[in-house]
């Protein structure tokens, strides 16, 4: 079922304006929002627990217009749909906000912004990027449990939990685990928990992740070859591990990672993943950890029998 949530007219008094003069006073302003989100089971429920609160969202809006002041209309939209996202599941939002008292001389209509803006916009703006292929593979990863090895600030973690999967990160920094657990507590009402968990203490005794407990395991940009026999034993029959990091080749020709140890032999990380069924693997200069950079890397598929 598809369905979205309208609420019109929502009046703010807002300090909105490029003069002084303009901000000096509150004046009116009016906010549209076109929402959706994962509320089926309400239609069949009749439980405010199963949708979103319209009078809640309302306010939302007021605490965020009213309470700050903006040179201009594109600032306050978008701190309006950032605020939206951060405390409700949302998963896509349409918003209109416009003056309808605009200092123009001669004019009887109003001025405003609309946006359109998605959950996954939001999670990449503010994690960062997902890596492109994960994206690609994510038909093929079976739903359930994921555990993110060295997950970082949790874009990986982030896109899939957007995605209806459950997904638990690890990580031995404190401070990216923290921003995602802060992040949880904003109300994205995403399933992401995390841990912290140092995997490289004991090179002849790596730490228990776990048996056949998990459905997905990812890995990018991160190497540590003693683990290979935990992140095996992790994994559940028919579950499916999804691993990118650096080939040698990218620390011969631009010197990164600074030590080889961290970087990939050609075809070592098939050797690394015994018995597996190899669902896709390829050795390429491919799109990096970000975007605007690239990197030789090794990137495989492969499903536990």
């Amino acid at each position: 079922m598809s369905s979205s949530i309208l609420v019109k007219d929502i009046q703010l008094n807002a300090r909105c304006g490029v003069t002084d003069t303009e901000r000096s006073q509150p004046q009116p302003i009016l906010v549209d929002l076109t929402l959706r989100c994962p509320n089926d089971a309400a239609f069949q429920s009749d439980q405010l627990d199963d949708t979103v609160d319209y009078a809640t969202i309302t306010q939302c809006i007021r605490d965020v217009g009213e309470h700050h002041t903006y040179a201009l209309l594109e600032k306050l939209t978008e701190d309006l749909c950032q605020s939206l996202f951060q405390q409700f599941p949302l998963t896509h939002i349409e918003i209109w906000v416009r003056k309808i008292r605009a200092p123009i001389k001669d004019f009887s209509g109003s001025v405003g912004i609309q946006l359109i803006r998605s959950r996954q916009n939001f999670l990449q703006a503010k994690h960062g990027h997902p890596s492109p292929f994960l994206i690609d593979h994510l038909p093929r990863l079976p739903q359930g449990k994921v555990l993110d090895v060295a997950t970082g600030r949790g874009r990986h973690a982030h896109f899939l939990a957007s995605h209806g999967f459950s997904v638990h990160g690890i990580d031995r920094n404190r401070e990216a685990l923290a921003f995602i657990d802060a992040q949880a507590q904003e109300g994205t009402g995403l399933p992401i928990t995390t841990e912290y968990m140092d995997l490289e203490v004991d090179e002849q005794s790596p730490p228990d992740l776990g048996t056949e407990a998990y459905d997905v395991i990812l890995v990018f940009f991160y190497l540590y070859r003693p683990i290979f026999s935990q992140l095996v034993k992790a994994l559940k029959p028919g579950g499916v591990i999804l691993y990118e990091t650096f080939l040698l080749e990218n620390h011969l020709s631009r010197q990164h990672p600074r030590r080889k140890e961290f970087c990939l032999e050609s075809n070592e990380l098939l050797s690394l993943l015994p018995n597996f069924h190899i669902l896709h693997y390829d050795e390429d200069d491919h799109l990096g950890y970000t975007q605007s950079e690239r990197a030789f890397t090794a990137r495989t598929l492969a499903r536990k029998r």
